[in-house]
């Protein structure tokens, strides 16, 4: 259909100019027609391009998105306004965002320093999260559909391509082939397996990598052999096309970029909680390639590829549930050694139940701990210090198959300072101690584990000390 003439009047909204003209819709910036139904934040009107010459995937694409949008809700995603009647003129009137997409970062004659390809990497990675939480998969994650907003949040735009759970998959029932934009698609996605929150893992790694090296991983192919290639191909490490590229932030890109999806990162708060803790992310031959792996090695891959049979992933809520950021708040003062042995056998059985989840072992510190003048107590040697206790506290724990990170965190509120660090890094479990004081005593006494358990973000688990350590003591002495 041909363009509308700004003044244009479509059921109540009037059309101002056309902000983008795709290859599969075009979209205009509108506003109500009566002030008075104003809903407070700039409109956008998308409609789909339905020429002779489109192909059928342009309207059954509009009618996922249909399907979809309306269902999501939080700041990643642009809030549902209204829609037009197939028959007459289909619309989706949304939320019009201010920001620059990634495209932006892309267009820059040099390429970001390590630091801000983490900030934009976890922004996507958070966001991504918030989706695969309400059980949609984007499946078309690509510069042009990820916006960063001045506040350096992302916000993901057109889910034409996408998959939710609680709905049917029209383009699976529709189409024979595989449907996404060839440079970022993944290799489950190229077979036909859609609904895997790791293909949009797969996506944001292709696009660390562009943002890394100014080179597509896998090029722009045009055909499906060309598609296949990266059901066994290993891309370049970063590191080969800029040297200066950190090991860590290679490890990263590579790791979204593995060919089987087992291989990546189980969720997108792993790879957001990578990016925002560079320090501490374990370097493996991934991350200290400079060449790609031989000819033998992809002959290897290619054969294992060749007679891969794909699984249908579980729901996307569910594998985020499956392999959590657990959380583990250590006290470091006024504790026992039998309330450390508690929480380290709690946190062993909850990893032991969770195979791929990742641990994150906190300690908060009051801000006068780290206030003397003493230069053997500084600041910096005081946080070493917790650090290394952590770390020993951790030791025993069977940490196989699990990511592991030290944090040592500065607030007056210990509490506060708790559910703020999980809110932050989208932890699904945490567990701490119980107050000592007993129960009856905590109706009355707002304790730190209480407030915590009432106002943190995710499940928490108590952990009473229970064991008979003074038993334990006397057997260990020989008693």
């Amino acid at each position: 259909m041909k363009l509308l003439e700004p003044g244009t009047e479509v059921d109540g909204f009037v059309v101002r100019e056309c902000i983008h003209a795709g290859g599969m819709a075009h979209i205009y910036a509108v506003e109500y027609a009566s002030r008075a139904r104003d809903p407070g934040f700039p409109l956008a009107m998308k409609i789909p391009r339905m020429t002779a010459g489109d192909g059928a995937e342009n309207i059954v694409s509009f009618e996922v998105e249909l399907q979809i949008l309306p269902a999501l809700s939080g700041p990643h995603v642009p809030r549902f306004v209204a829609a037009g009647d197939l028959l007459h003129l289909p619309y989706i009137v949304m939320e019009y965002v201010h920001g620059q997409t990634l495209q932006h970062w892309l267009d820059l004659p040099e390429r970001p320093d390590a630091a801000r390809i983490a900030q934009l990497g976890a922004a996507m990675a958070l966001a991504a999260h918030s989706l695969h939480q309400q059980n949609c998969c984007h499946l078309d994650l690509k510069p042009g559909n990820v916006l960063i907003k001045p506040d350096g949040g992302a916000v993901l735009l057109d889910f034409g391509l996408s998959c939710h759970a609680h709905y049917p998959d029209l383009l699976a029932e529709e189409m024979r082939k595989a449907v996404g934009s060839p440079a970022w698609i993944a290799p489950e996605q190229v077979v036909g397996v859609r609904g895997d929150l790791r293909s949009d893992i797969f996506a944001i790694g292709v696009m660390l990598y562009e943002l890394a090296t100014g080179e597509l991983p896998f090029g722009a192919p045009t055909t499906q052999g060309g598609l296949r290639q990266r059901l066994w191909m290993t891309p370049p490490p970063p590191r080969a096309h800029r040297p200066d590229l950190p090991e860590w932030l290679q490890e990263i890109i590579l790791r979204c970029l593995e060919a089987e999806a087992a291989n990546r990162y189980p969720s997108a708060a792993h790879l957001a909680f990578d990016l925002a803790n560079p320090g501490q992310v374990a370097i493996t031959e991934r991350g200290q390639r400079t060449q790609g792996p031989s000819l033998g090695k992809h002959l290897k891959r290619w054969v294992k590829a060749a007679g891969m049979h794909y699984q249908p992933s579980p729901l996307p809520k569910n594998q985020i549930e499956q392999a959590p950021i657990v959380m583990v708040a250590v006290p470091h003062e006024d504790v026992q050694d039998a309330t450390l042995y508690s929480l380290r056998e709690a946190v062993a059985r909850s990893l032991g139940i969770r195979p791929g989840a990742r641990l994150a072992c906190v300690t908060v510190l009051s801000p006068s701990a780290s206030s003397t003048s003493d230069s053997e107590r500084s600041e910096t040697t005081l946080h070493r210090m917790h650090l290394a206790r952590l770390k020993q506290w951790a030791q025993p724990l069977p940490l196989a198959g699990h990511s592991v990170s030290y944090h040592v965190l500065e607030a007056g509120d210990v509490g506060q300072a708790l559910v703020r660090y999980a809110e932050g890094n989208r932890v699904g479990l945490m567990i701490l101690g119980a107050a000592t004081h007993g129960l009856q005593l905590q109706r009355f006494i707002d304790t730190v584990p209480i407030r915590v358990a009432r106002d943190a973000p995710c499940t928490v688990i108590l952990v009473k000390q229970q064991l008979p350590f003074n038993q334990l003591q006397g057997h260990a002495s020989g008693e």
